[in-house]
């Protein structure tokens, strides 16, 4: 059986994250995050869905993902995933774009799927770059043609990538984000929403892709991110944000950013170590 190697790299110089998964089998179960990700399949085949959407995926596909963009991906042929990617907060995207349009607007990409060897051409060099830790120089020039190729091609202003809410739904989110950690019931969020819990469920699937309690774990896993960058311990970081116990955050953390939260938190570590050694 091939060796599962979990690669992350924090560029310090781009303020951005790559990483790269190879041998990988695990499924990813329906999640979001909050910020853009930029995906390349080198090897493997899966079978992703994305916003009520299902794609075959396969070597050489671009993944586009905006924020709040649910997917899921498990595998097709019994083959390993090889995949690398960026992942880009939407502070650095807006500098990005604004860099490249000259507008201070949050583009977003129309296609979650795409085949593009141009945009290709400097998405692998680019990744390369940053996992080899090159000079700040090649790593921009790359990052911003493959940004200016991107909005040029698939963007669009972000507010028309968002589906329209109803209020109810809206409310709900706005709880959650409020009071993610505390111990949140289904009747408190129907009470929010002035819905029934079956209407509830099925109103906010449709809207955002996934569940209430999904969108909740997000949330809270979102946030542990946050906390473990900045040196909080993968305990605190689950007694912070609302995980029952340690053991239950692990396990939710690593099926979503398929690394464990002590091994996410060295990746930041070294980063700062590194830096104050300059």
């Amino acid at each position: 059986m091939r060796k599962e190697v979990r690669t992350v790299i924090y560029d310090d110089e781009l303020h951005i994250e790559a990483y790269h998964f190879e041998g990988i089998v695990q499924p990813f179960p329906n999640h979001f995050h909050e910020y853009y990700v930029i995906g390349f399949m080198e090897d493997g085949e899966r079978i992703l869905s994305c916003k009520n959407q299902e794609y075959t995926i396969t070597k050489g596909d671009i993944l586009l993902f905006n924020p709040g963009d649910s997917h899921a991906c498990v595998q097709n042929d019994g083959s390993a995933l090889d995949y690398r990617g960026f992942n880009i907060t939407k502070e650095v995207m807006l500098s990005l774009a604004k860099e490249v349009t000259g507008r201070e607007e949050l583009p977003g990409f129309s296609k979650n799927v795409i085949f593009n060897k141009e945009i290709t051409c400097y998405l692998r060099p680019l990744h390369d770059l940053v996992m080899k830790g090159s000079d700040k120089f090649g790593k921009e020039e790359n990052l911003l043609l493959l940004i200016s190729l991107l909005i040029q091609q698939y963007g669009q202003p972000f507010e028309s990538c968002i589906p329209k809410c109803q209020d109810e739904i809206e409310k709900t989110c706005a709880f959650m984000e409020q009071h993610y950690n505390q111990r949140i019931h289904l009747d408190q969020l129907c009470l929010c929403a002035g819905l029934s819990k079956s209407t509830l469920l099925r109103a906010f699937a449709r809207s955002k892709g996934i569940t209430p309690y999904s969108y909740l774990e997000n949330i809270r896993i979102g946030k542990a991110k946050e906390l473990l960058e900045q040196g909080v311990s993968p305990a605190q970081a689950a007694l912070q944000t609302g995980f029952s116990d340690q053991s239950h955050f692990t396990s939710y953390f690593n099926r979503f950013i398929g690394l464990t939260p002590g091994i996410y938190r060295d990746i930041f570590k070294d980063s700062e170590e590194k830096f104050h050694e300059r």
